[in-house]
């Protein structure tokens, strides 16, 4: 496969929000000011250079800091600077200072902002009692803030930034430019609800007031008018079609032989599977050749940051499945090389790919989207298999599965030292690309969950890779939760996975999960974790992200009601703090409903 690596860019309509940097100093004039000018913004310089080295918004781009034309000692600086934060599209600010400054006079007031201050430990100026002072002036307000304090003390005019500083920095940054870029954005759904499954039933408060999203929605009707209609990029899709041929494999046909399809049927079948990819991108985020074709209104798509495909019942009934348009579009590579992953939940189940939005925007990676199928303990293997579970796997696995919308980059074909790894898409090469299609089959769809045929795919997920898997559950009464379970994807010995793959539904793609257990609720062993989960769905992300959901949870008033997540990782408002020390779980829901939807 020749594939190309594509350049960043941003496909979505708006300005990609900026970190702000805010330098506050110390307002008296005629020697204390001046002597604090240089040192205040050396520490701007140096957080933004911190930022822009380090992060990546999830379409490549460097992450883009704007610092203030002045340091701010009072209201008319603090205004000034609002003004131009406003103008360069500024979505997040963080505060820095290594001084006393007016906490009012010098505070970040807008409400929809998420903020953070970094008060320097340092002898000579009191930049930890401006700290205190401000983070509670934020707390009175209903302004929550982050607060950011060194363990150790650095000498007046350090401008190096020491590790703790950088982690609460780099995490705070990373969930703010999150929330930050899905406000004003579109979930378009496709379909609607899918088997009665209730993340698919669109609950438009949340995503309004949570998330400051929009909600379109478009018939699946319209996949059949725009196929019948020829509304898509020709050129296109005959690149499309002879890429899916050379490089997805397709499997062997496990239907009952007397339902087979014919080859003509697998053929045209293909085609529509293809030109579902199609449609679905540009519904997504629109496509100019559209328009030279002289379809302007469809040219424009709907500015979706995210998508779910209903599918069944009524599409799979009598058309291919959607397994082929979700997988490709989920994962970062296709017929025009390496590209960004799109999201795109199955079965339209719009609280699963809230969390594949949250996971992709904080890491670039692609996320993988499973059904939470079984728990296997290590007796039922052993009954059935013969063979002990080992290793990570021995106190039990779940088994992650579904028909196949899960990313192809879930393979682990992506190496980083020797492991297997999900990379964002810019550091993934031609070569880890093709391994990932060249593991994966398309097998013919199951015609007694798909009557209309298509093809799902199927991988085995590469062992030992550290993953979080998280979803999202809406609860009468209270309203939004979010769970996290950290842990690894383990290998079973070839003949025990054939065994237990087989007794679900060997044409999907299988993830074996360990969830990491503390011997404590629901974390108590891994069939606590299968017992306590709240849906029939779950999203892995790749690597131990855990505490970067908490962190953009806090900011959007979204309450953690299950994690696995150390404590010293977690990093909240210090507002937080005001609602217990000891029960941080608790607490977490004291203050979002305190505070409320960041957007009501």
């Amino acid at each position: 496969m020749s594939v190309q690596v594509n350049k960043p860019k941003e496909r979505l309509i708006g300005t990609l929000p900026k970190v702000g940097i805010r330098p506050t100093i110390d307002g008296r004039r005629k020697g204390v000011r001046e002597s604090l000018e240089k040192t205040t913004m050396d520490m701007a310089l140096s957080a933004a250079k911190l930022i822009s080295t380090n992060l990546k918004y999830a379409n490549g781009l460097p992450v883009e800091c704007i610092i203030a034309d002045t340091c701010i000692g009072g209201v008319a600086e603090s205004a000034a600077c609002a003004d131009k934060f406003s103008r360069e599209g500024v979505g997040i600010t963080l505060t820095v200072t290594p001084c006393w400054c007016y906490g009012s006079e010098t505070m970040d007031m807008d409400p929809h902002m998420p903020k953070a201050i970094w008060g320097f430990n340092g002898t000579e100026r009191p930049g930890a009692v401006y700290l205190a002072a401000v983070l509670a002036a934020h707390t009175q307000k209903g302004l929550p803030a982050f607060g950011i304090y060194g363990r150790d003390v650095q000498d007046m005019g350090d401008t190096s930034v020491p590790d703790d500083v950088r982690e609460r920095i780099l995490n705070f940054v990373r969930a703010g430019i999150a929330a930050a870029y899905i406000r004003g954005k579109s979930y378009v759904s496709f379909g609607s609800v899918s088997m009665g499954i209730a993340g698919s039933i669109t609950v438009d408060d949340f995503f309004q007031k949570y998330l400051g999203i929009r909600n379109e929605y478009v018939d699946m009707s319209e996949f059949i008018r725009r196929i019948n209609e020829d509304i898509y990029d020709k050129d296109e899709f005959k690149k499309a079609l002879a890429w899916t041929k050379e490089n997805c494999i397709e499997g062997e046909d496990l239907n009952p032989v007397e339902v087979q399809t014919t080859r003509e049927k697998k053929d045209s079948d293909w085609e529509i599977c293809v030109k579902m990819a199609l449609i679905a991108r540009d519904m997504m985020i629109g496509n100019p050749e559209l328009e030279k074709a002289g379809f302007g209104e469809e040219a424009l798509g709907h500015n979706a940051v995210m998508s779910g495909f209903q599918g069944q019942r009524q599409w799979t009934d009598f058309m291919p499945n959607g397994d082929f348009l979700e997988a490709i579009l989920n994962s970062s590579f296709d017929w025009n090389g390496i590209r960004e992953p799109y999201v795109v939940a199955t079965e339209n189940d719009g609280l699963n790919g809230v969390c594949m939005m949250f996971g992709h925007l904080m890491t670039g990676t692609a996320q993988i989207f499973a059904d939470v199928r079984t728990y296997w303990s290590p007796d039922a293997v052993k009954r059935v298999s013969g063979k002990e579970l080992s290793g990570k796997a021995a106190n039990g696995i779940i088994h992650l599965i579904n028909s196949g919308a899960a990313t192809l980059d879930g393979t682990g074909r992506q190496m980083t030292d020797g492991k297997p790894v999900m990379k964002p898409y810019w550091e993934i090469t031609p070569e880890e690309a093709q391994d990932c299609l060249d593991n994966t089959s398309w097998g013919p769809a199951d015609l007694g969950y798909f009557r209309g045929g298509g093809f799902s795919s199927t991988f085995l997920t590469a062992g030992e890779m550290p993953v979080t898997m998280t979803r999202l559950n809406i609860v009468d009464g209270l309203g939004p939760v979010l769970q996290i379970a950290e842990g690894y994807t383990v290998e079973l010995e070839p003949e025990v996975n054939t065994k237990l793959d087989e007794r679900t539904n060997p044409t999907w793609p299988t993830t074996w999960f360990a969830p990491t257990v503390t011997g404590e609720g629901a974390f108590t062993d891994v069939y606590s974790v299968m017992a306590n989960w709240g849906a029939n769905h779950g999203v892995l992300s790749y690597g131990h992200v855990g505490h970067l959901f908490i962190t953009l949870c806090s900011m959007l008033r979204i309450p953690v009601c299950m994690h696995n997540v150390p404590d010293d990782r977690i990093y909240r408002p210090s507002a937080w703090n005001s609602f217990g020390t000891s029960d941080s779980e608790g607490a977490d829901f004291r203050a979002c409903k305190n505070f409320g939807p960041l957007y009501k």
